[in-house]
């Protein structure tokens, strides 16, 4: 079958399969979940295996170590993703929710109802687990699933989706609700994003280049995740300890992710003392520094900073320095130089921290903590099927809620419009 073929088939059954999905009882849908949960790591030497091509296959091609780290599948990777399924299971259906209701003065009562999207078309890179977060949100939230991963993890989300398929199908949930493309060819994507007619949204997961395409050929409204370029602002009054126990978690915990800080403001009264200790620790780490030429005075060993560095999104432990006058100066460098997705202020000063609250404009916005919580399962969602840098339909880290939308639903007696 060729691939326009193909991918027109598994957007037909996916189409008829949400039918299906929009009316499930939600016990039904929790119980599904929990089996995925528990088929995963009953299946894990399975998944190892699949995964162990895909890895030894990726460094054969030279992938580098933040992007092989995003495709291991290891015991931890693999507990993480049956935990997301279990808190998925445990959150509650919006479907059917009637969230609002309000009199009109010829009596009828309006509302609004949520509703499933219909079917996702999600377009990733890397990550097999997003297979299992992705099809465990688009399941508790009444819609099918399309997902195409990148070639480089396909014997993986071949293996997982298969999985969560059979348990769906013990609870009478047709194997075309989860559904992932097979083949890898730059074509498929193309066809897939042509079909308005059975595709109702596309979110795409991964670097810039790939969301940049996704938008430049689709024909269906897509939600996008350009890139992480989050900042921690450490103010005047941060206490310092506290400071760089939070950049120091927020750079090196895990860099090769999107929530990872790539630039580091500290406010000019305390520079001095604050960054000489810091860079210590960051260098111990393997961190390379770049800095404005104020902080290459009190550093005076590390690399001076480009313009370019200011809008990098490394992805590796390389990170970006920059003394700043206060936080007029700390808002105006994210507001111009930011990618609206995460930034934290480290203060202890209130006002201050409500003005970065208030003031700094992007999708997640912090006090006193670490930029890595900007994740859909830190925050409550169970996880995340992506975080949106655009404010429409969604901003932030995206959980079941936001992969539904609403109705008016309307009650009368007999009214007829004059």
């Amino acid at each position: 079958m060729s691939p326009k073929n193909e991918i027109l088939q598994v957007a037909r059954n996916a189409r008829e399969a949400s039918r299906v999905l929009a009316n499930l009882p939600t016990s039904t849908k929790n119980l599904t979940l929990e089996g995925m949960a528990e088929a995963l790591i009953q299946s894990a030497p399975k998944l190892k295996k699949a995964n162990a091509m895909d890895v030894t296959s990726a460094r054969k091609a030279g992938l580098s170590a933040a992007m092989i780290d995003r495709l291991t599948l290891s015991d931890r990777v693999l507990q993480e993703m049956a935990n997301s399924l279990k808190e998925i299971a445990l959150l509650p259906d919006p479907v059917g929710e009637v969230n609002k209701m309000w009199k009109r003065p010829n009596g009828l009562w309006v509302g609004k109802m949520r509703i499933p999207l219909g079917v996702i078309g999600i377009i990733y890179e890397s990550r097999p687990n997003v297979t299992s977060d992705a099809a465990g949100l688009c399941l508790k939230a009444g819609n099918a699933v399309i997902l195409r991963g990148g070639s480089e993890a396909i014997h993986s989300n071949l293996a997982i989706a298969e999985i969560l398929q059979r348990v769906g199908k013990e609870h009478a949930i047709p194997a075309e609700a989860i559904q992932v493309i097979s083949t890898t060819s730059r074509q498929a994507v193309k066809e897939m994003l042509q079909l308005e007619e059975y595709i109702d949204v596309i979110i795409p997961r991964g670097g810039e280049d790939l969301i940049r395409f996704v938008v430049s050929h689709s024909k269906i409204p897509v939600i996008k995740h350009y890139k992480g370029v989050c900042h921690v602002f450490v103010d005047a009054t941060a206490d310092l300890e506290m400071a760089q126990t939070i950049s120091y978690n927020a750079k090196v915990q895990r860099p090769g992710v999107c929530n990872a800080m790539e630039t580091l403001l500290v406010h000019r009264e305390i520079a001095s003392q604050f960054l000489p200790p810091m860079a210590e620790k960051f260098q111990a780490a393997g961190v390379e520094l770049r800095g404005c030429p104020e902080t290459r005075r009190i550093l005076k060993s590390i690399k001076a900073a480009q313009e370019a560095d200011w809008t990098a999104e490394y992805l590796d432990l390389i990170l970006a320095v920059r003394v700043v006058a206060g936080l007029d100066e700390a808002i105006a460098h994210i507001i111009r130089y930011g990618s609206s997705h995460t930034d934290s202020i480290v203060t202890r000063d209130y006002a201050n921290a409500q003005r970065f609250l208030r003031e700094v404009p992007s999708s997640t916005v912090l006090v006193n903590a670490s930029t890595r919580f900007s994740d859909g399962f830190e925050l409550g969602l169970g996880a995340e099927i992506g975080i949106s840098t655009s404010k429409l339909h969604a901003f932030g880290p995206m959980g079941v809620e936001e992969l539904t939308t609403t109705k008016f639903i309307v009650y009368g007696s007999g009214q007829i419009r004059t």
